[in-house]
């Protein structure tokens, strides 16, 4: 249960205000659009993508296993952190 809740609030923490919630938003906003129909669309999509990323990380696994992915992983975060400050810096 515990990593069950670790899982869903760093999914959730990470979802917040990226860019496909404001587009979820923004479909929302149609007037010819159901909003029921947006949240429909929009949660099947995340449980596709999501769906996606697990059966990659299970393969990943599978494969390579000898890679330390978490460091991997990490530092692919930092790298693109990193390139995403130089790009405000330098315009």
């Amino acid at each position: 249960m515990k990593y069950l809740l670790a899982v869903f609030a760093t999914v959730f923490l990470a979802e917040l205000g990226d860019k496909t919630q404001f587009a979820t938003l923004l479909f929302a906003t149609e007037k010819q659009q159901h909003p029921l129909l947006v949240f429909l669309a929009a949660s099947l999509a995340l449980i596709a993508a999501t769906g996606l990323a697990v059966g990659l990380g299970v393969l990943a696994e599978r494969y390579l296993a000898a890679l330390p992915l978490k460091l991997l992983a990490g530092l692919g975060f930092v790298v693109i952190g990193a390139l995403t400050i130089r790009a405000h810096f330098t315009g």
